[in-house]
């Protein structure tokens, strides 16, 4: 599988990492958007957007990309119309939640396979000041994992995310 990948500044260490792990050992190909060097005043939209635009035109099948919180980085991506981004922040399971399958949560990393299972999430923002890089490897090898439900009233669902313009 081909993936986007991009950051700001404060994600920009993790992503190496991140990326080693996506190419040597889960064997996917991955495009680095950048940022190429560390700029502290760089504008995580110049790199985001790019790596959004790729997944949306099929250049790339899924998008991960990082940032402080990672919320400003989902903001920009799910303004490309097909794009589809979650944020995650780490492991949390809220007091009698349910799992993605309606059994109680296993691991607090259920979050992760609800935005793929029901949301078809097609990109994944980590919050880089909120994550460790392994925390980030079971992130996104879980993400990855996690296929589709093509339930009906899923996929009805995310047909009306990608009409919105």
């Amino acid at each position: 599988m081909t993936i986007a990948i991009s950051s700001d500044h404060t994600g920009f260490a993790q992503l190496k990492k991140l990326r080693d792990y996506l190419e040597n050992e889960l064997g996917h190909s991955c495009h680095n958007f950048g940022p190429a060097e560390i700029k502290p005043d760089d504008d995580y939209p110049d790199f985001i957007l790019p790596a959004a635009r790729a997944v949306a035109g099929g250049q790339c099948e899924m998008g991960i990309i990082l940032g402080g919180s990672g919320q400003g980085e989902a903001m920009v991506a799910n303004r490309v119309r097909g794009v589809r981004c979650a944020v995650y922040y780490g492991p949390a399971t809220a007091a009698g939640s349910l799992g993605a399958d309606g059994s109680p949560p296993l691991d607090g990393y259920d979050i992760l396979r609800l935005s793929r299972q029901h949301n078809s999430a097609n990109m994944l923002s980590l919050a880089a000041r909120f994550l460790s890089v392994e925390q980030m490897q079971i992130a996104v090898r879980l993400w990855l994992a996690t296929p589709f439900s093509h339930d009906p009233r899923h996929q009805r669902r995310v047909a009306k995310l990608d009409d919105i313009s």
